[in-house]
Protein backbone atom coordinates (compact mmCIF):
# COMPACT_ATOMS: atom_id res chain seq x y z
CA UNK A 1 0.00 0.00 0.00
CA UNK A 2 1.41 3.38 -1.03
CA UNK A 3 1.62 6.75 0.65
CA UNK A 4 0.70 10.10 -0.86
CA UNK A 5 1.24 13.71 0.15
CA UNK A 6 -0.66 16.94 -0.50
CA UNK A 7 -0.08 20.33 -2.09
CA UNK A 8 1.40 22.57 0.64
CA UNK A 9 -1.64 24.82 1.08
CA UNK A 10 -0.78 25.20 4.81
CA UNK A 11 2.25 24.47 7.03
CA UNK A 12 0.55 21.35 8.44
CA UNK A 13 -0.52 19.88 5.11
CA UNK A 14 3.04 20.36 3.81
CA UNK A 15 4.20 17.58 6.17
CA UNK A 16 1.07 15.41 6.13
CA UNK A 17 0.92 12.05 4.35
CA UNK A 18 -1.88 9.50 4.12
CA UNK A 19 -2.25 5.96 2.86
CA UNK A 20 -3.52 5.51 -0.68
CA UNK A 21 -5.76 2.62 0.45
CA UNK A 22 -5.08 0.73 -2.80
CA UNK A 23 -5.76 -2.66 -1.20
CA UNK A 24 -9.13 -1.68 0.28
CA UNK A 25 -11.98 -3.20 -1.74
CA UNK A 26 -14.99 -2.55 0.52
CA UNK A 27 -15.90 0.61 2.42
CA UNK A 28 -18.76 -0.46 4.70
CA UNK A 29 -18.11 -3.21 7.29
CA UNK A 30 -20.11 -6.43 7.54
CA UNK A 31 -23.07 -5.55 9.80
CA UNK A 32 -23.12 -8.91 11.58
CA UNK A 33 -19.46 -8.50 12.61
CA UNK A 34 -19.50 -5.04 14.22
CA UNK A 35 -20.45 -4.01 17.76
CA UNK A 36 -20.70 -0.64 19.49
CA UNK A 37 -17.51 0.55 21.15
CA UNK A 38 -17.95 2.57 24.33
CA UNK A 39 -15.37 5.28 24.94
CA UNK A 40 -13.77 5.43 28.36
CA UNK A 41 -11.43 8.41 27.79
CA UNK A 42 -8.57 6.64 29.57
CA UNK A 43 -10.59 5.94 32.72
CA UNK A 44 -10.94 2.66 34.60
CA UNK A 45 -14.07 1.16 36.20
CA UNK A 46 -13.65 3.54 39.16
CA UNK A 47 -13.74 6.58 36.90
CA UNK A 48 -10.06 7.37 37.56
CA UNK A 49 -7.76 8.40 34.72
CA UNK A 50 -5.22 5.61 34.19
CA UNK A 51 -4.07 6.75 30.72
CA UNK A 52 -3.59 10.49 30.32
CA UNK A 53 -4.34 12.60 27.25
CA UNK A 54 -7.29 10.58 25.99
CA UNK A 55 -10.76 11.80 25.05
CA UNK A 56 -12.98 12.84 22.16
CA UNK A 57 -12.20 11.45 18.74
CA UNK A 58 -14.29 10.09 15.90
CA UNK A 59 -17.03 7.58 16.69
CA UNK A 60 -16.11 4.09 15.53
CA UNK A 61 -17.42 0.57 15.83
CA UNK A 62 -15.41 -2.48 16.79
CA UNK A 63 -14.89 -5.19 14.16
CA UNK A 64 -15.02 -8.70 15.67
CA UNK A 65 -11.79 -10.41 14.59
CA UNK A 66 -11.33 -14.19 14.60
CA UNK A 67 -8.04 -14.53 16.46
CA UNK A 68 -8.56 -18.23 17.28
CA UNK A 69 -8.97 -19.66 13.73
CA UNK A 70 -10.56 -22.86 15.08
CA UNK A 71 -12.83 -23.50 12.05
CA UNK A 72 -10.69 -26.38 10.78
CA UNK A 73 -10.67 -27.85 7.28
CA UNK A 74 -13.44 -25.55 6.00
CA UNK A 75 -12.24 -23.54 2.99
CA UNK A 76 -12.74 -19.78 3.26
CA UNK A 77 -12.65 -17.40 0.32
CA UNK A 78 -11.37 -13.85 0.80
CA UNK A 79 -14.35 -11.74 -0.25
CA UNK A 80 -13.05 -8.26 0.71
CA UNK A 81 -10.19 -6.32 2.28
CA UNK A 82 -11.32 -3.54 4.62
CA UNK A 83 -9.95 -0.68 6.71
CA UNK A 84 -10.17 -1.12 10.48
CA UNK A 85 -10.15 2.08 12.58
CA UNK A 86 -9.24 0.09 15.72
CA UNK A 87 -5.83 -1.19 14.56
CA UNK A 88 -2.91 -0.36 12.29
CA UNK A 89 -3.40 -3.47 10.12
CA UNK A 90 -6.15 -3.93 7.56
CA UNK A 91 -8.64 -6.78 7.89
CA UNK A 92 -9.84 -9.42 5.43
CA UNK A 93 -13.42 -10.69 5.26
CA UNK A 94 -13.60 -14.48 4.88
CA UNK A 95 -16.64 -16.23 3.47
CA UNK A 96 -16.61 -19.90 4.55
CA UNK A 97 -18.02 -22.70 2.42
CA UNK A 98 -20.82 -23.24 5.00
CA UNK A 99 -21.97 -19.60 4.67
CA UNK A 100 -20.37 -18.14 7.80
CA UNK A 101 -18.37 -14.89 7.58
CA UNK A 102 -15.43 -13.87 9.75
CA UNK A 103 -12.75 -11.19 9.85
CA UNK A 104 -9.02 -11.95 10.10
CA UNK A 105 -5.94 -9.73 10.16
CA UNK A 106 -4.93 -9.15 6.53
CA UNK A 107 -1.52 -10.70 5.71
CA UNK A 108 0.78 -9.24 3.07
CA UNK A 109 0.07 -10.78 -0.36
CA UNK A 110 -3.41 -12.15 0.39
CA UNK A 111 -5.82 -11.04 -2.36
CA UNK A 112 -9.56 -11.10 -2.93
CA UNK A 113 -10.54 -14.50 -4.31
CA UNK A 114 -7.78 -16.43 -2.51
CA UNK A 115 -8.80 -19.44 -0.41
CA UNK A 116 -7.39 -19.96 3.10
CA UNK A 117 -7.68 -22.86 5.53
CA UNK A 118 -6.97 -23.61 9.16
CA UNK A 119 -6.12 -26.92 10.79
CA UNK A 120 -3.20 -29.19 11.56
CA UNK A 121 -2.36 -30.58 8.11
CA UNK A 122 -2.53 -27.56 5.79
CA UNK A 123 -0.22 -26.13 3.14
CA UNK A 124 2.40 -23.56 4.15
CA UNK A 125 0.60 -20.77 2.36
CA UNK A 126 -0.04 -17.11 3.27
CA UNK A 127 -3.20 -16.81 5.35
CA UNK A 128 -3.39 -20.44 6.47
CA UNK A 129 -3.43 -21.02 10.25
CA UNK A 130 -2.10 -24.07 12.08
CA UNK A 131 -0.26 -25.11 15.27
CA UNK A 132 3.44 -24.24 15.41
CA UNK A 133 4.35 -27.95 15.61
CA UNK A 134 3.03 -28.45 12.04
CA UNK A 135 5.20 -25.69 10.54
CA UNK A 136 8.75 -26.13 9.23
CA UNK A 137 11.55 -24.31 11.05
CA UNK A 138 12.20 -20.89 9.53
CA UNK A 139 8.56 -20.13 8.68
CA UNK A 140 7.53 -16.46 8.84
CA UNK A 141 4.36 -16.14 10.96
CA UNK A 142 2.08 -13.62 12.68
CA UNK A 143 -1.00 -13.73 14.92
CA UNK A 144 0.63 -16.06 17.48
CA UNK A 145 -1.17 -17.48 20.51
CA UNK A 146 0.49 -17.44 23.94
CA UNK A 147 -1.81 -20.14 25.33
CA UNK A 148 -3.43 -22.89 23.19
CA UNK A 149 -7.00 -21.97 22.27
CA UNK A 150 -6.91 -18.50 23.85
CA UNK A 151 -6.56 -16.63 20.56
CA UNK A 152 -3.66 -14.72 19.04
CA UNK A 153 -2.04 -12.10 21.28
CA UNK A 154 1.38 -11.51 19.67
CA UNK A 155 2.52 -10.05 16.32
CA UNK A 156 -0.71 -8.39 15.16
CA UNK A 157 0.41 -4.85 14.17
CA UNK A 158 0.88 -3.61 10.62
CA UNK A 159 4.08 -4.87 8.96
CA UNK A 160 5.04 -7.19 11.83
CA UNK A 161 6.25 -10.77 11.50
CA UNK A 162 7.95 -13.39 13.65
CA UNK A 163 10.08 -16.39 12.73
CA UNK A 164 9.89 -19.97 13.97
CA UNK A 165 13.48 -20.70 15.03
CA UNK A 166 13.35 -24.22 16.50
CA UNK A 167 11.17 -26.89 18.08
CA UNK A 168 12.35 -28.49 21.33
CA UNK A 169 10.23 -30.87 23.40
CA UNK A 170 6.82 -29.32 24.12
CA UNK A 171 7.89 -25.83 23.05
CA UNK A 172 8.64 -23.91 19.87
CA UNK A 173 11.23 -21.13 19.81
CA UNK A 174 9.90 -17.95 18.16
CA UNK A 175 11.85 -14.77 17.41
CA UNK A 176 9.51 -11.80 17.83
CA UNK A 177 9.68 -8.42 16.03
CA UNK A 178 11.23 -6.81 19.14
CA UNK A 179 14.22 -9.16 18.84
CA UNK A 180 13.10 -11.21 21.84
CA UNK A 181 13.31 -14.99 21.46
CA UNK A 182 10.54 -16.73 23.36
CA UNK A 183 9.30 -20.25 24.05
CA UNK A 184 5.70 -20.91 23.03
CA UNK A 185 3.75 -24.16 23.41
CA UNK A 186 3.83 -26.16 20.17
CA UNK A 187 0.03 -26.48 20.24
CA UNK A 188 -0.37 -22.69 19.94
CA UNK A 189 -1.65 -21.56 16.55
CA UNK A 190 -0.15 -18.95 14.26
CA UNK A 191 -0.92 -17.66 10.77
CA UNK A 192 1.54 -17.93 7.87
CA UNK A 193 2.99 -14.71 6.47
CA UNK A 194 3.63 -11.11 7.45
CA UNK A 195 0.95 -8.64 8.55
CA UNK A 196 0.02 -6.31 5.68
CA UNK A 197 -0.14 -2.49 5.46
CA UNK A 198 3.66 -2.31 5.73
CA UNK A 199 3.85 1.43 4.96
CA UNK A 200 1.82 2.35 8.03
CA UNK A 201 4.94 3.29 10.00
CA UNK A 202 5.97 5.83 7.32
CA UNK A 203 2.78 7.90 7.53
CA UNK A 204 3.27 11.43 8.91
CA UNK A 205 0.36 12.69 11.02
CA UNK A 206 1.18 16.26 9.95
CA UNK A 207 -1.33 18.23 12.00
CA UNK A 208 -2.88 18.27 15.47
CA UNK A 209 -6.42 17.71 14.21
CA UNK A 210 -5.66 14.19 13.03
CA UNK A 211 -4.51 13.25 16.52
CA UNK A 212 -7.75 14.64 17.95
CA UNK A 213 -9.70 12.45 15.51
CA UNK A 214 -7.82 9.49 17.00
CA UNK A 215 -8.97 10.44 20.49
CA UNK A 216 -5.60 11.77 21.67
CA UNK A 217 -5.62 15.13 23.51
CA UNK A 218 -2.76 17.64 23.87
CA UNK A 219 0.17 16.94 26.18
CA UNK A 220 1.59 19.79 28.30
CA UNK A 221 5.35 19.79 28.93
CA UNK A 222 6.43 19.39 32.53
CA UNK A 223 8.96 22.23 32.23
CA UNK A 224 6.15 24.80 31.76
CA UNK A 225 4.24 23.63 34.86
CA UNK A 226 4.56 24.75 38.45
CA UNK A 227 6.76 22.82 40.91
CA UNK A 228 3.71 21.36 42.66
CA UNK A 229 2.46 19.90 39.37
CA UNK A 230 5.64 18.37 37.94
CA UNK A 231 9.26 17.75 39.06
CA UNK A 232 10.49 19.69 36.01
CA UNK A 233 8.35 22.73 36.83
CA UNK A 234 9.25 26.12 38.35
CA UNK A 235 12.14 28.49 37.87
CA UNK A 236 12.44 31.79 36.04
CA UNK A 237 11.86 31.77 32.30
CA UNK A 238 12.86 28.69 30.31
CA UNK A 239 14.68 26.91 33.12
CA UNK A 240 16.39 23.52 32.83
CA UNK A 241 14.69 20.64 34.57
CA UNK A 242 17.11 20.85 37.50
CA UNK A 243 17.76 17.10 37.68
CA UNK A 244 20.38 14.76 36.22
CA UNK A 245 17.74 12.98 34.10
CA UNK A 246 14.14 13.61 33.01
CA UNK A 247 11.44 12.06 35.18
CA UNK A 248 7.70 11.42 34.95
CA UNK A 249 5.19 13.56 36.89
CA UNK A 250 5.48 10.95 39.66
CA UNK A 251 9.28 11.05 39.87
CA UNK A 252 10.12 7.83 38.00
CA UNK A 253 12.93 7.98 35.38
CA UNK A 254 11.48 8.82 31.96
CA UNK A 255 14.17 7.59 29.55
CA UNK A 256 15.32 3.97 29.34
CA UNK A 257 13.76 2.89 32.64
CA UNK A 258 12.48 -0.68 32.46
CA UNK A 259 8.93 -0.97 33.77
CA UNK A 260 8.52 -4.73 33.34
CA UNK A 261 7.69 -6.43 36.63
CA UNK A 262 10.65 -8.16 38.29
CA UNK A 263 10.40 -11.96 38.63
CA UNK A 264 7.39 -12.13 36.30
CA UNK A 265 5.98 -15.65 35.95
CA UNK A 266 6.45 -15.70 32.18
CA UNK A 267 10.16 -14.73 32.40
CA UNK A 268 11.06 -18.43 32.28
CA UNK A 269 9.79 -18.59 28.68
CA UNK A 270 12.08 -15.77 27.47
CA UNK A 271 15.27 -17.26 26.02
CA UNK A 272 16.90 -13.96 25.01
CA UNK A 273 15.62 -10.49 25.80
CA UNK A 274 14.63 -7.93 23.22
CA UNK A 275 17.08 -5.56 21.60
CA UNK A 276 17.95 -2.38 23.47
Amino acid sequence: MGIRGFKPTSPAVRQMTVSTFEEITKKQPEKSLVVALKKNSGRNNQGKITVRHRGGGATKKYRIIDFKRLKDNVPAKVSAIEYDPNRSANIALLSYADGEKRYIIHPQGLKVGDVVLSGEQQDIKVGNAMPLMNMPVGTIVHNIEMKPGKGAQMVRSAGNSAQLMAKEGNYALVRLPSGETRQVRKECRATIGQVGNIDHENISIGKAGRKRHMGIRPTVRGSVMNPNDHPHGGGEGKSPIGRPNPVTPWGKPALGYKTRKKNKTSDKYIVSKRKK
